[in-house]
């Protein structure tokens, strides 16, 4: 098959959940079938950075997009019909250069990756109906069920306002959230409506979108590649895992994205300080790039430590203590749940931060934990008893190698296709 893949930013390097996903899809489908990715880049500096990525397939780049001003983004919350996620990819450049190549070859499919892209999918849907021979089949790739994200960040944000130190922060993100989740859902209805496919990354999102009206739906679920995601790599690169001087709890990912900063900042707030009247000398690392501000105050008042972006985050895994998952928001399957599996980390997470992993027990892979109370004890547990956090390493690595590794996982999408 010739394939079209549309991409919101450059998907190398693989840093981060979205350019880790785009990346591996790219790998696995480009071993068995013309490929071409159209990328945004935002600067040369991205698009050089690309260089691996043409060994793969080819590789069309634009520059862009263009950064929307925070006055701006006000203005089309109350303004637009159309969601956020919707309006911050919008680009002729990028418009012209995917009709471009739509009217010079013939693809067998254009994939949108995420809800970002799908403006260019409707664009594509609109030039001709589904019967016509010549219009490629159009997929979404949907990162998330959005409006599930958003409705959920909205009524974090709005009950945190009645309790928190800072009401007015809280309340303005939770009317933001309330109103995307309202524009979300009418904005995917539509989309999947108008899309020959709908790729979601589990069973949950799949629920969740044909509440709102989709159909055609394939799930593909989030991987993780256990080859390079294990410790047999690390001792192969000549390479181990962390050697911590105190008990660390290790969080990853990137440090400005919403779910992540409620993530820690809860942690930090309502778990951390519980931990420390039993166990003083445990410290919280924070390994990722971008950490926002609310991040870069809990570490200059020593409650964390902030690694920023680093060039291989298994070390950091490999070497926890615990490694925690304390999300509150979100939705799909989260990367770093399955790489921290593959590296043989104990694990404790919240329910919503496993949402979605087929086969995962509590006791057996992980441990589950969904209020502070819970979060405290499950890791005082961990850190007293080393074995137990042996066995739960083993365990959720068995469980990503049978049903999470790339090589399981891709072929999915390519039975979709036909």
């Amino acid at each position: 098959m010739n394939l079209l893949l549309l991409a919101p930013y450059p998907p190398y390097p693989p840093h981060g959940g979205g350019t880790m996903r785009i990346y591996q899809i790219i790998r696995s489908l480009a071993q068995r079938h013309t490929l071409t990715c159209l990328t945004f880049a935002p600067d040369a500096a991205a698009e050089a950075a690309l260089a691996p990525l043409r060994d793969l397939c080819r590789v069309v780049s634009v520059r862009g997009p263009a950064p929307r001003s925070a006055l701006r983004r006000v203005w089309t919350t109350f303004a637009s019909p159309l969601p956020d996620m919707a309006l911050r990819n919008a680009s002729p450049a990028f418009h012209a250069a995917l009709h471009d190549l739509i009217a010079h070859e013939r693809f067998d499919v254009v994939q949108a990756e995420s809800i970002e892209m799908a403006p260019y999918l409707l664009s594509l849907s609109s030039a001709g109906g589904k019967t016509q021979p010549e219009r490629p089949l159009l997929a979404l790739d949907q990162f998330n069920a959005e409006y599930v994200l958003q409705k959920r960040a909205a009524l974090t944000d709005l009950r945190a306002m009645l309790t928190c130190f800072d009401p007015v922060r809280r309340g303005a993100g939770g009317v933001y959230s309330l109103i995307q989740w309202v524009k979300l859902a009418s904005y995917e209805r539509d989309v999947m409506r108008k899309c020959d496919v709908t790729i979601v990354v589990s069973d949950e999102d799949r629920r969740a979108l044909e509440r709102i009206g989709g159909t055609r739906f394939v799930v593909v679920p989030n991987g993780v590649d256990t080859a390079f995601f294990s410790r047999a790599a690390l001792a192969h690169e000549r390479r181990t895992p962390l050697s911590f001087a105190a008990p660390t709890l290790v969080f990853s990912g990137t440090l400005d994205f919403r779910p992540n900063v409620d993530a820690l900042v809860w942690f930090v707030d309502a778990v951390l300080p519980q931990i420390h009247i039993r166990r003083p000398d445990v410290r919280l690392l924070a390994v990722g790039k971008r950490p926002a501000p609310a991040l870069r105050r809990l570490a200059d008042q020593g409650r964390l430590v902030l690694t920023g972006e680093v060039a291989d985050v298994r070390p950091y895994l490999a070497g926890a203590t615990v490694y925690v998952v304390p999300m509150r928001i979100g939705g799909g399957i989260r990367l770093k749940v399955l790489e921290a599996f593959a590296l043989e980390a104990p694990v404790v997470s919240t329910s919503l931060g496993v949402e979605g992993i087929v086969g995962l027990r509590d006791g057996v892979h992980c441990l589950l934990a969904d209020t502070p109370q819970q979060f405290t004890e499950a890791i005082l547990r961990l850190l007293d008893d080393p074995a137990t956090g042996c066995a739960l390493g083993a365990a959720g690595r068995e469980l990503a190698c049978a049903g999470y590794d790339w090589n399981v996982i891709v072929p999915c999408l390519e039975a979709a296709y036909r």
